[in-house]
Order: C-alpha cells, then structure tokens, then sequence
C-alpha cells in the first residue's frame, strides 16, 4: 500500500480522537514544570530490531499539537532498525514535544510491530514463492493503519473490508445448503449490480468441497480452512494451478513454512494484526 494511502481524512480523524483522548483538557505537568517558551532536540531511539512503519503518522501527531516541531526521519517505512539506532531526530517547543510524545510512540510501536511480524513471516517463508497476506482482525478504526504497516513488513493485503471483495465462507454456504447454490446466488447478485469484476473467494474445508468449488464458474480462489498438510498438499494438486489457492488456520511461526512448501500460493495469517507486539522504541532529549 502506497504511503500516500495514509493521507486518508479517517486517519486525521483518528489522530485527532488519540490526543483528545490522553491530552483532555490540557497537559498539566508540562504545563506547570515547563516554560512556553523553552526548547528542545530529541530522537526517536529504537531499543529492538525491528521493521519501521508509522513515520507520517508520528509526525502528523506533533504536527497537530505544533506545527513549529519538525521530525526529521533518518529511515523508511520498511526499513530494518537495531538495538539504539537514532531513526529519527526532533526539534521544537517542549511543551509540545512533551504532549505528543505518548500518543506519537503509541502510533509508532504499534505500526513498528505490525510491520516486523509480518517480516518474520515472509522471511520465514523466502524462496518458496508464498505471498504473506493480512486479514480483517485489525483494531476497530485502525483498519487502514494495520493493513499498510503489513505492507510495510513485505506482506500483501487480502481485501481492505466485507465490499471489495466476495469471500463464501462456512456460514455463507450453511445457509444456502450448498456451496453451489452460494456461488450461483453470488454470481447473479453482482450481475445485477453491476459489480462483475470482483474477485470471488470460497472457503473449503475438505477435498470434497475443494472439487465442488473447482466445478464452479467465476471463483477465482480457493481457500484451505484448517487442511492438514498432507491434505493441503494434495488439495494443491487437485487445483493444479486452475485457480489461486490459500491457506488459513493454524499459521504461526512455526508452521508457516510447511504450509508453504505444499505449494500453496497465499497464506492468510491473523496474528499479523491482531497479536503483534509493539515495537520498543523511545522518545530521549537532550539537555533542556
């Protein structure tokens, strides 16, 4: 995702209901033990090795409490950072600094965190030709935020929300008895509206249902939910390149690179956004 994405009036929004949140009515303690007029250099210090993401979002933090702070960045987003590498020097009033300080680095770490589990999954899967793909268990409102961070780390999104792309999952089929009958219904609905150029998804859960979604027109991808291996492996033969394949349930780190070597094309992994932990990283100044 192009960072030029993050541009997105959600993610003012967003910004703006953080420093509402933690600043309130004011910062007291900078307000009473700091001159307005006072100030201040300090660096963004990383304390782990990890992948950065998030940059723009830090500073449009301080820039939303003052525009006088200026953030200079020494990496990317997608850059690789060690342990008290300076990623990024900071100049301004103290106060300010001060009071975008938590809500910058709560951005920062968490965007940072995303981004370095995904690269330890595509790492993890190098060579194999998997392409890492992130998934719709992202924090309410961050949605945007997760998936490019994702990107960032070298992963791929899937789809952003339930409107860009149709995905038949268990419940879908449940209701319609039939997975055929899902397909066709979804079919004759996005004919109707217009909407033939999305991409259509079905989830299996067996080599029966893979075999039943093969003889089906207009998919264009066929998911594995939970396979085994062995079983993955031979669903992967069974689609013989006909359709997209990928593979959900029970990824981790640990099992990610089995998966892979079925020769399945894309594994979906929900731990990218929902349990990645943040980045260690500080905000240190200088003398005041």
């Amino acid at each position: 995702m192009d960072r030029r994405a993050l541009a997105d009036s959600s993610t003012l929004r967003l910004v703006q209901i953080a420093l509402a949140e933690d600043i309130g009515s004011g910062d007291v303690s900078a307000e009473a033990l700091i001159d307005p007029d006072t100030m201040a250099h300090g660096i963004f210090l990383a304390k782990a090795e990890g992948v950065i993401a998030g940059t723009a979002i830090a500073t449009l933090v301080f820039h939303q409490v003052d525009r006088s702070i200026s953030c200079e960045w020494l990496v990317n987003d997608g850059d690789r950072v060690g342990v008290r590498q300076v990623i990024a020097n900071l100049q301004g009033p103290v106060r300010g600094l001060l009071s975008a300080e938590r809500t910058a680095l709560n951005f920062l770490q968490r965007m940072s965190g995303v981004a370095t589990l995904t690269r330890r999954y595509v790492d993890a899967v190098a060579g194999t030709g998997a392409v890492i793909l992130d998934t719709r268990k992202t924090i309410p409102g961050w949605r945007l935020l997760d998936k490019y961070s994702v990107t960032a780390g070298g992963g791929v999104n899937l789809r952003m929300g339930l409107y860009d792309m149709v995905m038949i999952k268990d419940n879908h089929i449940a209701a319609h008895r039939s997975l055929t009958r899902a397909v066709a219904e979804v079919r004759r609905h996005l004919a109707e509206w217009g909407r033939s150029d999305l991409k259509i998804e079905v989830e299996t859960k067996n080599l029966e249902e893979v075999r039943e979604a093969l003889a089906c027109e207009g998919i264009t991808r066929i998911m594995f939910d939970n396979f085994p291996l062995e079983m993955m492996r031979e669903a992967v033969t069974i689609v013989g390149g006909a359709l997209e394949t990928e593979a959900s349930g029970g990824v981790n780190l640990e099992t990610v690179r089995p998966i892979a070597e079925t020769g399945v094309q894309f594994i979906s992994v929900g731990a990218l956004t929902h349990s990645a932990p943040a980045l260690d990283i500080s905000l240190d100044f200088g003398e005041i």
